[in-house]
């Protein structure tokens, strides 16, 4: 027994974790060194992600066979990603309201240096609407691979299911056969990467604490419970969701699920446990066809827990420096965080891009005031990893189980709810 445990990954990765923690809290000079080991992993990640949702998408569109009902996943999808990050902006700022985090800091702007946040988001900007949504269609199917770009993979991976679909399987055994060999061997290549799953998280929380140290906690404590607070409220209206309208019992999946969960939490990155996630979802049910178009979907448009943190550090920046925003300029800022929240995947410094774009429009405090968040931007990453991955989780559940694309029995079975019957065939 006690080898089996050690021999666990979830063991190994909380582990990892705490010794990650111990280092940068004890010895900061040396977690400083340790980055490129954390950094070192998410690219190996990264290395396999785009051919894995090529392969994982065009072998799930072309079991389904039925193009229409790709259709209907992708616009369901996005539906569901419009009110859930909408609702979760609404929920963020009542949160904010009533706990009031800023209140009583009465901050200096002049104390502070708004040269931190350029050197935090390395001069880039958030894309239009327009720029974001042209961005998803690569000029170029090889450097949309090369430059790992997650939309343009899955527009290209899109395109391609639906012509094989519309060809017909039958007609192309060999496309569709390449294809579902290739994603064995990734799949393979995966787990030879996931070996080194520990040096990552130990790597990647050791610097993060290091760098930033526990002592930020007290400085921004109001805050931070303000937000884990609101994480929390939210997580358990996601378990609501996922219960009432899928029949899935959420807690029960993030166990089964506990290791992507920790792994994510320890690199403060959901993109290191995409291609793990979207195979325990799959095995929990789920067709291929909807994990497929949902969860890479929702890395760019469904990120619930980004948006919550942006809806409470707008009102928390407003109460620090004395400012009572009104109910109109509350409204607007979340009019605007819709439509700046969508284009964050991927930009370096997004969430101080989108509160700096916020507050030049409401007016309500200064821009060089979000420097003041420099501190405390790096402690909520585990608070939006967390409620991202989960939320993209649930929202795959929901769009599978509305396309009846959510095999009962299995999901059952593999979450130990009850014994199942024999499981249906499905895409």
């Amino acid at each position: 027994m006690s080898f089996r445990w050690t021999r666990s990954l979830f063991a190994q990765l909380l582990v990892a974790v705490v010794a990650g923690v111990l280092v940068g809290h004890f010895w900061p000079e040396v977690a400083g060194h340790l980055k490129p080991i954390g950094d070192g992993f998410i690219r190996l990640i990264k290395m396999i992600i785009a051919p894995l949702v090529f392969c994982v998408v065009v072998t799930g569109i072309a079991a389904v066979g039925d193009i229409k009902a790709v259709g209907r996943i992708g616009f369901k999808a996005i539906l569901y990603f419009e009110i859930v990050t909408t609702f979760a902006l609404l929920f963020g700022l009542l949160v904010a309201n009533v706990f009031q985090p800023g209140a009583g800091l009465d901050i200096d702007p002049a104390t502070l240096d708004p040269k931190g946040v350029a050197a935090q988001t390395k001069g880039g900007q958030l894309p239009s609407i327009g720029d974001f949504l042209l961005h998803t269609i690569p000029d170029s199917v090889v450097n949309a691979f090369a430059t790992n770009s997650l939309l343009q993979v899955l527009f290209f991976a899109v395109l391609f299911g639906v012509a094989l679909a519309a060809i017909g399987k039958e007609k192309a055994p060999l496309v569709l056969g390449f294809v579902e060999q290739l994603q064995q061997v990734i799949f393979k290549v995966m787990g030879w990467v996931m070996r080194v799953a520990p040096l990552g998280a130990f790597g990647a929380m050791a610097f993060i604490i290091g760098q930033y140290g526990l002592g930020t906690l007290g400085t921004y404590a109001k805050l931070i419970a303000a937000c884990y607070g609101a994480a929390v409220l939210f997580a358990l209206i996601l378990a609501v969701i996922a219960r009432v309208y899928a029949g899935v019992p959420i807690w029960r999946f993030i166990r089964f699920a506990r290791e992507e969960f920790l792994l994510a939490l320890g690199t403060a990155s959901t993109e290191s446990v995409l291609p793990r996630i979207m195979a325990k979802l799959t095995e929990a049910g789920c067709s291929r066809a909807a994990t497929g178009l949902v969860v890479p979907t929702g890395y760019s448009f469904n990120l619930d827990g980004a948006t919550i943190y942006l809806s409470i550090c707008t009102v928390f920046l407003a109460q620090a420096f004395g400012v009572d925003m009104s109910l109109g300029q509350q409204l607007v800022a979340i009019g605007i965080l819709m439509l700046t929240s969508k284009g964050m995947a991927g930009v370096p410094g997004s969430s101080f891009l989108a509160l700096s774009a916020t507050a030049a429009a409401i007016g309500a405090f200064p821009v060089a005031g979000v420097a003041l968040l420099l501190g405390a931007d790096r402690l909520m990453d585990s608070m939006r990893v967390f409620v991202n991955l989960l939320g993209n989780c649930v929202a795959t559940f929901v769009v599978a189980k509305s396309e009846k694309q959510l095999d009962q029995d299995r999901m059952r079975a593999v979450l130990g709810i009850a014994e199942a019957a024999p499981s249906t065939s499905r895409a």
